[in-house]
């Protein structure tokens, strides 16, 4: 892919989603440097990159990185890949900028819009990019729905998004569980679809959220060319029967004027696309993110206006 090999740091290598960034750091054939995380569940490393110099205290790692910098162009760090908790993307982010290389970092890129601004004026100083990890825009089937979308002559579309992804009481435990620090479900996992809906069907007209609890969310967004009915669970018992009978503990639903819209598939590789379009002059940058930061904070700080009878989508299939 390219003539000579990029060198990376990553930010969070003992995290769900590092081997996602450490797959696609191999897969265009860079390199990774350097890596920290204060866990030394790291193991995974030696799959990928055991040669890579390994810390558990951003300090060291940080001098570490200094001192690849002073060496010369060819050991410098050019990436920063940051998979740590989401509220220190912001200062991990920031960190990369002044080191001179350019961050990848995962969804969300920031928990407050206004810090979006301080990010752009970073990249102006120093004269690099932030990119963020928006890799349901690059699944074929979901490029295939927008283009479908674009062309359709409906003026309004009828959304439902159903979103259940199981997790045990480590979750409220862990720093996810903290909306201080993860942003809430409505932040950690709803920006995904948030993202691809504001891709989908345009700005953002109004929403409003029905309901607000530490392991399920609903609402209704009103984008320029759709209504969207939406619910984000992390609670097994909200399955729908057929798929807990099958064994399955997430369950995702996407339909659009009552027709599912299948991705169920092509998950596994969208990191490496990512990579890959940032690597050859693309990727997804500040302005990007901003209207999916926005929405994620408005349905954060909103007050849920209650909802009689069953909010779940599916419950009466």
């Amino acid at each position: 892919m390219n003539k000579h090999p990029h060198n990376f740091a990553l930010i969070g290598a003992a995290g769900y989603i590092a081997p996602r960034h450490l797959q696609a750091i191999k897969e265009t054939r860079n390199r990774l440097l350097a890596a920290v995380d204060r866990s030394d569940s790291v193991g995974i490393l030696d799959r990928f990159f055991p040669e890579a110099r390994f810390f558990t205290e951003f300090e060291r790692f940080d001098r570490h990185v200094e001192r690849l910098r002073r060496s010369g162009e060819e050991n410098r760090i050019q990436y920063v890949s940051i998979a740590s908790p989401n509220y220190l993307h912001d200062a991990h982010t920031r960190f990369a900028l002044r080191i001179g290389a350019d961050a990848v970092c995962e969804k969300p890129l920031v928990l407050n819009p206004w810090n979006l601004d301080a990010l752009g004026e970073l990249e102006e100083e120093f004269g690099k990019r932030v990119y963020t990890v928006l890799q349901l825009r690059l699944h074929p089937d979901l490029i295939a729905f927008r283009k479908r979308m674009a062309a359709s002559r409906k003026k309004m579309h009828e959304i439902d998004l159903t979103y259940i992804t199981s997790r045990g009481g480590w979750y409220y435990v862990s720093w996810k569980g903290d909306v201080s620090k993860s942003g809430g479900i409505g932040t950690n996992i709803g920006i995904h679809f948030f993202d691809l809906l504001l891709w989908v069907f345009g700005p953002m007209v109004r929403q409003q959220v029905h309901v607000s609890q530490p392991d399920k969310m609903a609402g209704l967004i009103e984008f320029a060319r759709a209504r969207v009915c939406w619910f984000l669970s992390l609670d097994r018992l909200d399955i729908p029967v057929h798929a807990a009978a099958a064994g399955k503990t997430t369950f995702r639903c996407l339909t659009c004027d009552g027709e599912e819209v299948e991705f169920s598939e092509g998950f596994t590789d969208l990191h490496t696309a990512v990579y890959r379009d940032i690597l050859s002059g693309g990727g997804f940058g500040i302005e990007a993110v901003r209207p999916s930061i926005q929405l994620a904070y408005e349905i954060r700080t909103a007050t849920p206006i209650g909802l009689k009878g069953d909010y779940h989508p599916l419950a009466k299939k």
